[in-house]
């Protein structure tokens, strides 16, 4: 199987005042295409630095990121832009959705920067709605829907462009925890069908619902192993 992603010596620093930060230090990591793989450490680790680099959110200090075997470490802001227009969903704990538009019109913006014509955008935007089980509710704004199903239009205006990747970020932050299982059991059916998943989390029964997990500490991958994780989950019970 391919690697949909290469990381090579990743480091990325902040210069905060006159004090370097050093957020990551050499994070060298592959994700092949289709797997489902979460992103797991304290506060401070490094892991919303590093899901900014995978998403072409930041560029990295040094090191090396090839994503679809295109080297996209050193690009410019627009060309970054274009990638995570085409390439990355993006699935955030507080949703980001837009408050005025109805669920149907903030499915559809992706595909306003993607050059689709409005029928276009219309059909794929319900269709993408029908998908998470929300065609009954492309006319409601957000302060009308359910946490979940503000967090199911977060997923379809992820969904509505194809992308090879799906960045979920705490998903399920917000959310009670009955809904929050219905929000991984949507995220695995997506994972079912073909996408590469990445889901940065700090809650350990969210992680094993990936097939592997990364833990970070201190800016470096303090391990990378799905069982490894089960062991210590169980052994802290």
């Amino acid at each position: 199987m391919d690697n949909i992603i290469e990381l090579r010596k990743i480091v990325k620093n902040y210069k905060v005042g006159t004090i370097i930060v050093r957020a990551l230090r050499s994070i060298t990591l592959d994700i092949k295409k289709n797997e489902y793989v979460a992103v797991m450490g304290p506060s401070g680790s490094g892991k919303s630095t590093l899901m900014n680099i995978i998403g072409c959110l930041d560029t990295p200090t040094a090191g090396q990121y090839i994503l679809n075997q295109k080297d996209v470490s050193k690009l410019e802001d627009n060309q970054l832009a274009d990638i995570r227009n085409h390439e990355i969903g993006f699935v955030f704990q507080t949703f980001n959705l837009l408050p005025r538009y109805t669920a149907l019109e903030n499915v559809m913006l992706p595909l306003i920067y993607a050059g689709y014509s409005k029928h276009d955008r219309t059909e794929r935007a319900k269709e993408v709605l029908d998908s998470v089980q929300l065609s009954d509710r492309i006319t409601h704004k957000p302060n009308e829907l359910s946490g979940g199903q503000r967090q199911r239009v977060a997923i379809a205006r992820a969904l509505v462009n194809r992308p090879s990747i799906i960045l979920a970020d705490e998903p399920t932050g917000n959310l009670d925890s009955k809904t929050s299982l219905d929000i991984m059991d949507l995220i695995g059916e997506i994972h079912k069908a073909g996408n590469t998943i990445i889901v940065v989390t700090h809650e350990e029964d969210i992680a094993l619902r990936a097939k592997r997990v990364v833990r970070l500490m201190d800016g470096e991958v303090e391990y990378d192993d799905w069982n490894e994780v089960k062991v210590e989950i169980k052994t802290q019970k």
